[in-house]
Formats: structure tokens, sequence, C-alpha cells
């Protein structure tokens, strides 16, 4: 299915779980903290923003942490994968051109920008960027898609 979303966000709800993903709007270099390392990966105007609540909750923190990285560049930081507090991270963010969901993955443990988690009921979904909009495949049977207004346009 492809989703033109402008400067929206597209808001890919499921019955326990969404996704937001919104368009990049400038090139940028992200900066990923690890536990022994810090490394940058380039982002450039088209690629996409991923935000996965794997358990739901408040769309609102989803969008803040969604702009927090598309607008204000903020660096990402990736727990070592034994880390306790994977458990109470309620939103994932990955960036790039094209992103996969995936159940099989700790928490904020991920540093691969190519894969986000996910709920089981969201898993396997590819998002990526294509001339007009935002293609996702393959869509799960119950899921909704709603255009969420853009920052400066709420």
């Amino acid at each position: 299915m492809n989703v033109s979303v402008g400067d929206d966000v597209l808001h890919v709800k499921g019955t326990h779980s969404f996704l937001l993903v919104a368009v990049v709007r400038e090139n940028f270099p992200l900066c990923i903290e690890a536990s022994h390392e810090e490394y940058c990966q380039g982002v450039h105007a088209g690629d996409l923003v991923v935000v996965s609540a794997p358990e739901a909750g408040p769309v609102e923190p989803a969008l803040m942490l969604l702009e927090l990285v598309r607008t204000y560049h903020l660096p990402l930081v990736v727990l070592p994968r034994d880390h306790p507090g994977s458990k109470r991270i309620p939103y994932v963010v990955s960036v790039g051109p094209a992103i996969q969901t995936s159940c099989s993955i700790v928490r904020g443990t991920h540093p691969e920008q190519h894969l986000v988690c996910s709920s089981d009921e969201l898993a396997g979904i590819i998002v990526c960027r294509t001339g007009d909009g935002i293609a996702i495949s393959p869509l799960p049977g119950t899921f909704t898609l709603e255009r969420l207004p853009s920052r400066e346009n709420r």
C-alpha cells in the first residue's frame, strides 16, 4: 500500500500497538550512542523516521520522540543487549530509507537502523519512501491508518 503523507505523520494502528512514520525534511548526521562507542549515520531528506510502540500507549510522547529526531536531530541511545531497562522502554525509533519491524529483537538494544522493535501483530512490515509517499507492506489484517498533522500544522 502506498500512502501520501506530505509533511504529516502516518499513524499505523494495530489492536494493541502502533507505528508512527514520517519523512525526514533535511540531511543531518544521526549520532548513535552505544555503551562503548559512538558512531554517526548520514540521514538524507526523504528518509523515514519510524517510532514503534510495541505495547501502544499515548501517541503524544511518540510524536515528541519522532520530532526530537526528525526536527531537532537528537542522538539515539542504544542499551547493551542484557540491560534491565530495555523492558521499560515504551517507544523505540529507527531512521533510514527503509525500515523493517521485528518482534524478535530486544527494545532499545539494536543499533542497526534498518530494523525497529515491534509487537508481534506489526512484525515483518517494511516501510520505505516512494516518490509520492510511503510504501507499507505487508499490512496486517487488523490495522488502521491515520494521517496526523505535523508539528507545524497542529
